[in-house]
């Protein structure tokens, strides 16, 4: 019996399965829905498919080294009990040192890999993760770098997950102080949250909207001290200045002030180290995850979750 791609959106509206599991579910019961709707279910496709739907803000992230590439990822689960288990953080190193090896294009080409040691793709040992574990388990994002010198770092077992990749002269790749100044770096990005690397980076959509901010701000400090609207004014534009250095100093990495210094930048830090050694160091670029961020938790009475299910 043949079938039609309007049989595989049927199933999969059926099942709540994706396209590709639903066709292959159509190929082995010969087109045959009612069989297929079976087959689905004996692979445990359809009751992975429905934890899916639940939000899953809780989690691992995991950072790998391979050779001179590194990779991190952020997979996600629906407690943090479950982030703890052998099992799913087997699965996230994995899913990492896939990343670092095959350098996938995007989310999807990921979850199209092969899984290693297995005849599985990523996607599917996901699914078998999710029925052996009971929760919904999601692969959501991941970053790479393999060019230059790049430091992984973990904190709070698997909280928040760093990479910081740096462009260091040659013979300077495993100096001591250099690799200790990649991790002081993924540390201080882990701490203090910097969301561009230096003032540069930052779209001047942002600086021109906080100067803004920070005009109204001293105008209406400057008002309040009774001064002319005029001079008000002209005060507040000669006090912007100091205002965006500290904006800079506060959302920027390179301007932050060095976690293990003495009022010195991270730019000062690092041009005084690179001086130091004889050679050249650039902080590239990093990356930064913390599980969960940006996913709305559902709300839910554990206990009462509880009785429900055994009414």
């Amino acid at each position: 019996m043949s079938f039609t791609a309007k049989d595989v959106q049927k199933l999969r509206e059926m099942t709540g399965v994706g396209m590709m599991d639903c066709k292959k579910a159509l190929v082995e019961s010969d087109g045959d829905m009612d069989k297929a709707v079976a087959f689905l279910r004996e692979k445990g496709l359809a009751a992975a498919q429905k934890k899916a739907g639940r939000v899953a803000a809780e989690g691992i992230v995991a950072a790998v080294t391979v050779g001179d590439t590194a990779a991190v990822v952020e997979v996600n689960a629906e407690t943090d009990f479950v982030a703890q288990n052998d099992i799913f953080q087997t699965f996230a190193a994995d899913v990492a040192n896939l990343v670092a090896e095959k350098n996938p294009a995007d989310l999807e080409a990921l979850m199209a890999l092969p899984y290693p040691g297995s005849d599985m793709t990523v996607t599917e040992m996901q699914q078998e993760k999710i029925l052996v574990i009971g929760e919904n388990i999601q692969v959501r994002r991941f970053a790479r770098y393999d060019s230059g010198l790049t430091i992984p770092y973990v904190h709070m077992g698997g909280r928040i997950g760093v990479l910081v990749n740096m462009d260091v002269s040659a013979g300077l790749e495993s100096n001591e102080a250099v690799i200790q100044l990649g991790k002081d770096l993924a540390m201080q990005i882990a701490a203090m949250r910097p969301m561009y690397l230096d003032s540069s980076s930052v779209d001047a959509a942002v600086v021109a909207e906080e100067e803004k901010i920070q005009l109204a701000k001293a105008v209406e400090e400057n008002k309040a001290k009774n001064l002319p609207d005029d001079k008000a004014q002209k005060i507040a534009e000669s006090m912007v200045k100091g205002r965006m250095n500290k904006f800079f100093e506060e959302v920027c990495l390179m301007n932050q002030p060095f976690v293990k210094g003495d009022k010195i930048t991270v730019e000062k830090h690092v041009a005084n180290l690179a001086k130091e050694l004889g050679g050249t160091i650039v902080i590239k670029g990093y990356t930064r995850f913390e599980k969960g961020e940006g996913i709305e938790k559902q709300e839910s009475n554990f206990a009462s979750e509880i009785a429900s299910m055994v009414q």
